[in-house]
């Protein structure tokens, strides 16, 4: 297990039914270290982009599979360094994974299988070339994205419109990335397209792909499609596989990118297995690919995790071997809801840490389900567990030590979120009818600073937790026939089971209709401001 994000813990969870699982994670996600500890496993606090001291860990333990599925472990060729110590693992290479941390290369490679379905844009490596990209895809000053052509954690995406106020700054900022060398230390300057985004998460083993449901994601900050990009507040799917926007034609088309992405990969000797997540604009006159990203998304891969019903160790078996077939992966046909709990600054600014408590249980009587991200437990005799994601493993809090002794049990090491956000197109869409969402372009709350050092020092009570960073820090899922029992449920069980100054979008599960439409949400939203918080009970 290399990792510690709610996509993570979902993995993870999902691997616990049938396996042994060990784990190296930045921070020691609840979720995880109590399935580590039930099944007799062993952890770690670590570096999760360190691929020769993952390997070392995985050899260690008598890992049999692995699985890696985070943006910057893939992107540091974990991936590579775990097949070089002779440990299987499912997950691209980073030659693979280039698809996701080199923006132009995807471009590249859809220029090639699909150029109808790449929006208008153009590279800047320079920053004197920053006006004529612009000027290239501005045509007649249209506004335009901005997109570091490496990883930035989901948040590098920048829009005229919700993010810049113009082309002039969209400039500027394009100058600022190129001139900091971050993130790939070029731009690429796309085309603003208006339009309802919808994301697949095909599962493969490098020939056979496997598509599930599309899921749609909630990236930004606030109610109402308002506020700042972030690595996604929430998702979910619905019944029969598509979304008011997206028709069968449109979702046959998208697994049809995607098939022809993974057998091009293929072709140029970059075999790809594992999750390929890609986004797409679902606009009136088809279909404009966002991104292809080489792993889950998150929260999306959690929406898929909460709908399998088979046994996620033996796919990823099946996906080593190169023997997936589609009914190694049975899904319930219904509707699943993913929303994120995260910290008041989020997305905003920094955060010195916020105290809140989950009754786990509770959550459960309900029909919802918990999945720890950025949080740690706070040990009734002592104070919070601490770590940063990504920390060295020098300066990180050491894990148990405990290994199973049942050889015969399978044990599964997964990859791991280096970070918070990596869920896809964070900052690129501009939904269409968002202006029409109750609540739409109102104010957040001011953020709430964290717990005085005098609340720290206080002996904390069972089920208390502590965010990790300014980031998500605890998941609520529902699945159920009808997506608007599934927000019930999720709505009920944060209702009962969650206290502390944690906030929340209370529109995830509202999908927005076909482009082109009135854009009014199918279904009827919830009461309540744009932002709620977690109420004391």
């Amino acid at each position: 297990m290399v990792g510690h994000g709610g996509r993570e813990a979902a993995l993870a969870t999902s691997m616990a039914e049938s396996s042994v699982v060990h784990a190296v994670m930045g921070h020691a996600n609840p979720t995880i270290t109590a399935l580590v500890e039930a099944g007799g496993g062993s952890f770690t606090i670590g570096d999760v982009c360190d691929g020769p001291a993952i390997a070392r860990f995985a050899v260690e333990h008598a890992v049999d599979l692995a699985m890696v599925s985070s943006d910057d472990p893939l992107a540091a060729g974990v991936v590579d360094e775990l097949r070089a110590a002779g440990v299987a693992a499912v997950g691209p290479t980073r030659a693979g994974a280039e698809i996701e941390w080199n923006k132009r290369f995807c471009r590249q490679v859809v220029a090639q299988v699909a150029s109808e379905a790449n929006p208008v844009f153009a590279v800047a490596e320079t920053i004197d070339q920053v006006d004529r990209a612009i000027a290239e895809v501005a045509d007649g000053g249209s506004p335009v994205v901005v997109k570091p052509v490496g990883l930035a954690g989901g948040k590098g995406v920048k829009v005229v419109g919700p993010h810049l106020a113009d082309n002039a700054e969209a400039a500027r900022y394009a100058r600022e990335v190129i001139g900091s060398g971050r993130h790939g230390g070029a731009v690429i300057i796309e085309e603003r397209i208006t339009a309802p985004e919808v994301t697949i998460q095909a599962m493969t083993d490098g020939r056979t792909v496997v598509f599930p449901p599309a899921t749609y994601d909630y990236p930004y900050r606030f109610d109402g499609d308002t506020g700042p990009g972030t690595g996604g507040m929430g998702s979910c799917t619905m019944p029969g596989g598509l979304l008011p926007f997206v028709d069968r034609a449109d979702y046959d088309q998208a697994c049809a990118i995607v098939q022809a992405v993974i057998d091009y990969l293929a072709d140029v000797g970059r075999p790809f297995s594992g999750c390929m997540n890609a986004g797409f604009f679902a606009t009136a006159d088809g279909l404009r690919v966002i991104e292809c990203n080489a792993r889950f998304g998150d929260p999306e891969g959690i929406n898929i995790m909460g709908l399998l019903r088979g046994d996620w160790v033996s796919v990823m078996e099946a996906m080593v071997a190169r023997r997936l077939t589609a009914a190694d992966v049975p899904l319930a046909d219904e509707a699943s809801v993913v929303t994120y709990l995260v910290a008041p600054e989020y997305a905003l600014g920094t955060s010195a840490g916020h105290r809140f408590t989950v009754d786990v249980e509770a959550a459960r009587a309900v029909g919802a389900g918990v999945l720890f991200s950025s949080a740690v437990a706070v040990n009734p005799a002592s104070s919070a567990v601490s770590g940063t994601s990504g920390s060295p493993a020098s300066s990180a809090v050491p894990g148990t030590s405990a290994v199973s002794s049942n050889s015969a049990v399978r044990s599964t090491c997964t990859g791991g979120a280096a970070h918070d956000g990596a869920a896809t197109s964070t900052g690129v869409a501009v939904h269409e009818g968002a202006a029409n969402y109750e609540g739409a372009g109102a104010s957040p709350r001011a953020a709430t600073p964290g717990p005085a050092a005098s609340a720290r020092a206080a002996t904390p009570g069972p089920g208390t937790y502590e965010t990790v960073g300014t980031s998500r820090a605890v998941a609520i899922t529902a699945v159920a026939s009808r997506i608007e029992d599934a927000r019930a449920t999720v709505a009920e069980a944060i209702a009962k089971s969650v206290t502390g100054d944690l906030q929340w979008r209370s529109d995830i599960g509202i999908v927005p209709g076909k482009a082109g439409s009135s854009g009014q949400p199918s279904n009827s939203r919830p009461t309540g401001g744009p932002v709620r918080r977690a109420s004391s009970k």
